[in-house]
């Protein structure tokens, strides 16, 4: 089960909003969902969980470029709200080099290799780019009363927490 919300952070302090992720499809387009809960560009985050599996924190400030945090990169990856979080940049991939090899057809049949056996190997590259435990920046929320530590050893009812430590636990729950 997954829970997704948006706090916006305004001058009477948090406002939480309950946000449907179903027709979004990327980052920027998680990002634009944001600035939308905000209209003077204050701090928005957008916490998603997968319960009993993963946590992720989306920091979007103003224009800037979104700041991502995933407790666990490898079950994120296995979840489709996992997967518009965990960009190449965020797993240290090179997006362009990955796109020049898939362009190449290297599929193991030059050197006169069966096709099937090529086909055996295709789903273990994706999984071992995927690092288990978390990713992205562990410092996204220090400004805010969660610090990287802190951050990193959250488990169950992790929103909750983050929730309490900015001191927005009660909107936080009026939306789960």
């Amino acid at each position: 089960m997954y829970f997704a919300a948006l706090l916006a952070r305004t001058e009477d302090g948090w406002e939480a909003s309950d946000t449907e992720l179903d027709d979004v499809e990327t980052l920027s387009d998680l990002a634009d969902l944001a600035r939308e809960a905000s209209p003077d560009e204050d701090t928005v985050l957008v916490l998603i969980e997968q319960e009993d599996s993963w946590f992720g924190v989306v920091r979007v400030d103003g224009e800037d470029d979104p700041r991502i945090f995933v407790s666990d990169a490898a079950a994120a990856a296995r979840s489709s709200y996992g997967e518009i979080l965990l960009t190449d940049e965020l797993l240290g991939r090179d997006a362009d080099a990955e796109d020049d090899l898939d362009s190449l057809d290297l599929d193991g049949t030059e050197d006169g290799e069966d096709d099937d056996d090529a086909d055996e190997d295709d789903g273990s590259a994706t999984a071992e780019t995927v690092p288990h435990g978390p990713v992205g920046d562990p410092a996204i929320l220090d400004d805010l009363g969660v610090g990287e530590k802190e951050l990193k050893s959250l488990s169950e009812d992790a929103l909750t927490e983050i929730a309490e430590a900015l001191g927005a636990s009660e909107v936080l729950e009026t939306v789960r």
